[in-house]
C-alpha cells in the first residue's frame, strides 16, 4: 500500500491498482490476487479449503463452550484464554483419525481418551483445574463427586453441558451445592440422556472466590 498526491483524485480500479481515501489520504495498492471461484474450485486450494472449513467449526464449537461458561471465564481476567480454548479446540479435532481431511471434528476427537484429558487437564487462566484432586461416578440418575480432603471450599457448583456439535447449539442445567460441613462425596443429578454428549463442568468456590474450576 502506499499513498500519492495529485490534483485528480481516483476512486476505484485502473488495471491491477486500486485507488481510494483512507483516512483523508489518497492511497494505491495492487489488487489482491485473491480469486473466490478458484478458491471454491481448483485443486490448487484443496488444502487451504480444508484448513479452512476445520478452522471454522473449530472457532464455532470453541465459542459454543465459551459461551456456557462466560460467567466463570470472567473471573480468569486471562485476555489470551478465547486464544488458548481455539487451540485446545484444534488439538482435540487432531486426533479426530476416522474422519478424511477438512472433516475432521472436535467431537471424534473428544470421544477419545486423550482428547477428554486435553479438556479435563485445560487450566482457565490463574484458576487450577481440578485435575489430580476430583473424582466423579455416575448412577442410574445422579452422579457422585468426590474431592480431594485437603481441598476446604463452601459451594461447588455444576454446570451440565449438552452440545449438538452439528447444529452448533448446546443446552444447559446448573445446580448449586452448598457446603455446610465436608463430607466424603456430593451428589448432582444428572441431565439429558445417555446417548447425548454431555460435559460435567464444576466450579469450587471459597469465600464467593472460585478456587479451582474444570471439566470433569
Amino acid at each position: 500500500m502506499a499513498t500519492y498526491e495529485s490534483f485528480i483524485k481516483i476512486n476505484g480500479t485502473v488495471g491491477d491498482l486500486v485507488f481510494y481515501n483512507l483516512n483523508g489520504k489518497n492511497v494505491v495498492r495492487k489488487k489482491s490476487g485473491f480469486n473466490k471461484n478458484a478458491f471454491n474450485k481448483s485443486p490448487s486450494y484443496e488444502k487451504v479449503r480444508q484448513n479452512s472449513s476445520e478452522f471454522g467449526h473449530c472457532s464455532k464449537i470453541g465459542k459454543i463452550f465459551r459461551q456456557c461458561l462466560e460467567p466463570y471465564i470472567k473471573e480468569c481476567n486471562d485476555a489470551l484464554l478465547y486464544q488458548k480454548f481455539a487451540k485446545l479446540m484444534t488439538e482435540v479435532k487432531d486426533l479426530d483419525s476416522i474422519s478424511e481431511k477438512g472433516k475432521r471434528t472436535v467431537k471424534v476427537g473428544l470421544c477419545t481418551e486423550p482428547g477428554m484429558q486435553m479438556l479435563q487437564s485445560f487450566q482457565f487462566g490463574n484458576i487450577m483445574s481440578l485435575e489430580n484432586c476430583v473424582t466423579v461416578s455416575a448412577g442410574l440418575w445422579d452422579c457422585s463427586l468426590v474431592l480431594d480432603k485437603n481441598i476446604s471450599i463452601d459451594e461447588i457448583v455444576v454446570e451440565t453441558l449438552c452440545i449438538d456439535f452439528e447444529k452448533y447449539l448446546a443446552q444447559q442445567f446448573k445446580e448449586t451445592i452448598p457446603i455446610e460441613k465436608p463430607l466424603n462425596e456430593y451428589i448432582f443429578h444428572k441431565h439429558f440422556s445417555d446417548e447425548e454428549m454431555k460435559f460435567n463442568f464444576v466450579i469450587l468456590r471459597k469465600n464467593d472466590k472460585i478456587i479451582r474450576m474444570g471439566f470433569i
